[in-house]
């Protein structure tokens, strides 16, 4: 009879320790693990959550059982784990966090060889169902366990996105990790970069004094606006736990929406790559368009997650993905997301051209304005997206089902998307520069929803 386990959602394993996640589950998971992607070598890291040496212990058991050898990145970013895999070329990588949720909670975030992602889609579910009937098969020799320091060659990779450091302005930057594992990559990059660092919420610590980093919330963001103010910054920069994602603020201390940041991004590359495509998530859209188009690039849309827009970047070639979620993914890293290669990008533009990074977006903002994203908790999301797209059935529009209902009036369109994890619809609204439009329709929905 197979075991239940309950922590696999559509992109990665999460969930409550011990109840949900524990090191039986850990090991199990392990050598399922090792049964579906066979690897020879496995890159696996660990973020500074209470919970994660034993995961690790245990996770790394069962791949060693199963005769898998592991390259132990210790205590990292996600993103260090996705660097292992495609620059040495493993057989996969596997990232112990969670990130953003609860302190007593964790997780697993898995790729396949050379960082190709996995998803519910395309593996995930397999490996569960190998983990629960705990069908492994014998192994011939018992994997290593190896300590592996690639930070080294991480840094100079993530340096090699911008021009000559030495040629740099010697910017002030706050910079937050929320006593994640940002800080020492931060300290890395000090080293070579000529910017002033304030650093606040530093070291990392389990412990999450300042509570569980999530800049994406509006109070997560207080001490970083105040330490803007404070020391005439700049930028700010501010990550969740193991900085996948980066949050970003200007000189005045303004938290920038993720969805403005995708098409500055896009244009900055496109400057020295004119005609690549850029893939962007389906939920907002139109700045994004706009200022690809513009910039003699092609947009490309994908549905929203991160092994979609790391699958259509594959597809098309893309060099480079953003969602509005802070995601952005980039081809030369291996079509990952990186919460690093952003700010260092934003902070080279701000210094090569001269210009604070509220005047690269001010326009942008005025010129569509967005709701943000807007959860609201459902019974049943599916009959709530049918009556929203019934009561809007008789003006002329466009509909887009990439990822949930888009639906486009020309003045203005909204999507809206059942969460993966959560019993939540998750909307955005959009105008074209008209903020009390957007207003207006924004509680519109909300009010059809919530009734």
């Amino acid at each position: 009879m197979s075991k239940a386990i309950n922590c696999f959602k559509a992109y990665d394993a999460r969930g409550k320790v011990p109840d949900d996640l524990n090191a039986e589950i850990a090991y199990r998971i392990g050598r399922a693990y090792a049964e579906f992607i066979k690897p020879e070598q496995v890159a696996v890291g660990r973020d500074v959550r209470l919970s994660s040496d034993e995961i690790f212990a245990a996770l790394t058991s069962g791949l060693t059982d199963s005769g898998v050898d592991v390259l132990d990145l210790g205590l990292c970013g996600t993103e260090q784990v996705y660097f292992a895999a495609f620059h040495l070329e493993l057989g996969g990588g596997i990232m112990i966090t969670a990130s953003h949720n609860p302190i007593d909670y964790n997780g697993l975030k898995f790729v396949r060889e050379c960082a190709r992602p996995l998803s519910a889609d395309s593996g995930l579910g397999d490996i569960r169902r190998i983990a629960e009937e705990e069908s492994f098969s014998p192994a011939e020799r018992k994997g290593e366990i190896t300590p592996t320091d690639l930070s080294a060659d991480y840094v100079d990779h993530l340096l090699s996105y911008i021009g000559n450091p030495e040629a740099l302005k010697p910017l002030k930057i706050i910079s937050n990790p929320g006593n994640g594992m940002a800080g020492p990559v931060i300290d890395l990059l000090e080293k070579r970069l000529p910017f002033e660092f304030i650093k606040l919420q530093h070291e990392p610590d389990g412990n999450f004094p300042n509570g569980i980093p999530n800049p994406l919330l509006p109070e997560g963001r207080g001490a970083t606006i105040d330490a803007i103010r404070q020391h005439g910054a700049d930028l700010g920069v501010a990550w969740d736990g193991d900085f996948d994602r980066c949050f970003l603020f200007d000189h005045n201390g303004r938290f920038i929406e993720g969805y403005y940041i995708v098409g500055l991004l896009g244009v900055q590359l496109l400057q020295q790559n004119p005609g690549e495509r850029i893939v962007h998530d389906p939920r907002l859209t139109w700045n994004t368009i706009e200022l690809v188009e513009a910039g003699n690039g092609e947009a490309v849309h994908s549905k929203s997650g991160h092994a979609f827009i790391k699958e259509t970047m594959r597809a098309v070639n893309g060099i480079y993905g953003g969602e509005m979620s802070a995601h952005h993914y980039f081809r030369e890293f291996g079509y990952c997301d990186s919460g690093m290669i952003p700010w260092l990008l934003l902070a080279e533009m701000i210094s090569t051209q001269n210009r604070p990074f509220a005047k690269m977006v001010d326009e942008r903002i005025e010129r569509y304005p967005v709701s943000g994203e807007i959860n609201t908790s459902v019974a049943d999301a599916a009959e709530a997206l049918k009556l929203v797209e019934a009561h809007y059935a008789d003006l002329p529009h466009q509909i887009d089902r990439t990822d949930g209902l888009g639906m486009d009036f020309g003045d203005w369109r909204f999507n809206l998307r059942a969460s993966n994890t959560e019993p939540l619809l998750r909307m955005n609204v959009e105008t074209r520069g008209d903020h009390g439009m957007m207003e207006r329709r924004r509680d519109e929905i909300l009010d059809l929803i919530r009734d």
